[in-house]
């Protein structure tokens, strides 16, 4: 057996993975009232029993008028925490780390789902007036965002705080911030989006408040033997957005914290005029190198990378720590499997799937 890079069991604080691999959070817009059902245990279960070192499951949110879509899985209530706990066992149960990505969609939040053309939802049909930085919607035809007082993102932070103590109690042992994609968290950080005055707006340290705000309001609740990861667009592809020496500044001071672990480095997502010059194998693994490099945190690789060839390559040249996998897993759960013959590792079976393994 080789010494594949992507193969070796990485550890963040007292959790050890059996491997580099990450199932990357992904929605599944599935949810009824923000709890799940067994097609949310099927997906993870699948995964997990495919050989991925942590299971991230979707972005989870922190409140119903937070929440992407009416489909979304949400963290507020016991219902929901119950399937949260059978989540676990089944993640657990196939030999991965049991994740959680908890989130806010803030200005995005109301929208039909993506089959449906992801458009905001008319109040007549299921949709919410969604509330972000300013009253600047992210469809330009779209509703009027409510904008939140300082009192209402204090409000924000404490549901945050809630839904990790629920994570904590379901018995996940990563979780992850989500500060990318558009939602709350990257619009407070983006000076596209974010265009106030006052103790939240400005500098980057006003648009950095909040999520510095979240953090300590997550690991008020989130134990210090636990690890915990922050999803960071890296560059908005918008002129005048966020830059990667922005992003890099900004890790910088998540990493002087100490609270956090891992920046999960992807991009984009916050303005429909971004321009991606070229989605090309692995285009977002400089931000995750520069990170690392520039701001000396452990990073996450994420975006087109499909082959254990590219995954080997990112991990042996230092350029990432961990790979997180998103459509490729999507499409074929027993990747990583096929990676470690591909590699000539040592394949991660459940030992009910070892007869399987003939080499």
């Amino acid at each position: 057996m080789s010494t594949a890079k992507l193969f070796e069991p990485i550890s963040f604080r007292s959790v050890t993975a059996r491997n580099r691999i990450a199932v990357a959070p992904m929605c599944q817009y599935s949810a009824t009232d923000g709890a799940g059902s067994d097609w949310h245990i099927q997906n993870a279960g699948a995964k997990a029993a495919g050989g991925a070192g942590i299971m991230c499951i979707e972005a989870t949110h922190v409140s119903a008028a937070g929440r992407i879509t009416p489909g979304c899985l949400g963290l507020w209530n016991d219902a929901q925490q119950a399937l949260a706990a059978r989540l676990v066992g089944v993640i657990e149960m196939s030999g991965a780390v049991p994740a959680i990505q908890i989130a806010h969609a803030g200005r995005k939040a109301g929208t039909a789902f993506p089959w449906h053309g992801g458009k905001p939802l008319p109040a007549d049909q299921g949709g919410w007036t969604p509330r972000g930085a300013t009253a600047v919607p992210y469809y330009a035809d779209g509703p009027a965002v409510d904008p939140l007082s300082e009192a209402d993102l204090a409000g924000i932070a404490a549901q945050f705080a809630a839904s990790t103590r629920r994570a904590r109690e379901a018995g996940f042992k990563i979780v992850e911030i989500h500060a990318a994609h558009g939602y709350l968290l990257h619009s407070f950080l983006s000076p596209i989006t974010n265009t106030r005055t006052g103790a939240y707006g400005g500098d980057l340290t006003g648009r950095m408040r909040l999520l510095m705000e979240v953090l300590a309001a997550v690991r008020s609740e989130w134990p210090d033997h636990l690890p915990l990861f922050v999803r960071l667009s890296c560059v908005d592809w918008v002129e005048g957005g966020l830059t990667i020496a922005d992003t890099v500044e900004v890790a910088k001071r998540l990493k002087a914290t100490g609270q956090v672990d891992l920046i999960d480095c992807s991009s984009g997502g916050l303005h429909t005029a971004q321009h991606i010059p070229s989605l090309h194998p692995g285009y977002q693994v400089p931000f995750a190198e520069a990170i690392r490099t520039q701001a000396g945190i452990p990073t996450g690789a994420v975006g087109l990378i499909t082959t254990a060839e590219l995954a080997e390559a990112v991990l042996g040249n230092g350029r990432a720590d961990l790979i997180l996998l998103a459509r490729a897993i999507l499409a074929d759960p027993a990747w990583p499997l096929r990676a470690a013959r591909q590699l000539g590792a040592k394949p991660p079976l459940a030992q009910q799937y070892h007869r399987a393994h003939l080499g």
